[in-house]
């Protein structure tokens, strides 16, 4: 395979908070228009890896990476990438649904207007409704945009802020467990979404929940922690979800998927 069917790839990643080794030695590449699910045990840097792909981490102060994260072959750690930019085209969605306390509409037009939309109102409700149509909220919302976000129930709002990140047409989308919060109905709606949105984007997912993973993701990455001193989290194994799912390399992965640890 050549590197135009990679988007993403890791090479031998650490990433530190101060002194502590958190995530160690990850290598793997994330597939164009394909869900990749990184699952793991509590504790064991799966957030911190999937922020690692925005340069989030970098908003902790004592927080530094080495090794490289290569976005369309280019090191998004390079002194010249300019990390806004990297978070305009990498999007991220958050564990709790986190609407800015603003109507429905201006949470998606505020997002466009600080990323540098100047074109006119009918642009720009053209734009919110696609973002909105794109997150599977249009047909719930449109009679009522000037409505706060705040209004929305959990799992509307988490749409919500997936619109907000599809707006500025990002080429990734980064969740760190995206459902968690989210009932069961709720939950099937987010999945069916991302479905949906991996025609047009790359999507990283970070989930606890093992019959998600298996549901919608095309890849797994497995993590856990070394079993030395320093408990640092890597990837044991990353393959098709199908395959870790049903013919996990290593023993450590089987035991977690079926329960028997973690």
């Amino acid at each position: 395979m050549d590197n135009n069917h990679y988007i993403l790839e890791t090479q031998n990643l650490n990433i530190y908070y101060g002194n502590f080794l958190a995530v160690k030695d990850v290598n793997f590449k994330v597939h164009r228009h394909q869900i990749t699910a990184i699952i793991g045990p509590s504790g064991c840097g799966k957030s911190t890896l999937l922020r690692a792909f925005n340069r989030m981490n970098e908003l902790v102060p004592s927080a530094r990476s080495e090794g490289k994260i290569l976005f369309n072959g280019e090191d998004i750690y390079d002194p010249s990438i300019d990390p806004v930019e990297v978070r305009r085209r990498i999007g991220m969605v958050f564990q709790k649904p986190n609407p800015f306390p603003k109507s429905i509409y201006e949470n998606i037009a505020w997002g466009l207007k600080i990323n540098g939309f100047r074109g006119s109102k009918s642009e720009l409700d053209d734009l919110v409704e696609q973002a909105l149509r794109g997150a599977a909220l249009w047909d719930e919302v449109k009679d009522k945009l000037d409505q706060s976000g705040l209004s929305l129930s959990g799992g509307q709002q988490q749409r919500l802020c997936i619109a907000r990140a599809i707006a500025i047409k990002p080429e990734v989308i980064l969740m760190d467990e995206p459902a968690s919060a989210l009932d069961p109905i709720a939950t099937l709606k987010i999945e069916d979404l991302m479905r949906e949105l991996k025609e047009n984007y790359t999507i990283v997912i970070v989930t606890h929940n093992m019959q998600e993973a298996a549901r919608v993701s095309d890849y797994t990455a497995m993590m856990m922690l070394t079993g030395n001193e320093e408990r640092s989290g890597t990837v044991i194994e990353f393959d098709r979800t199908d395959l870790i799912f049903t013919r996990p390399k290593d023993k450590r992965t089987e035991d977690y998927i079926t329960g028997r640890f973690g």
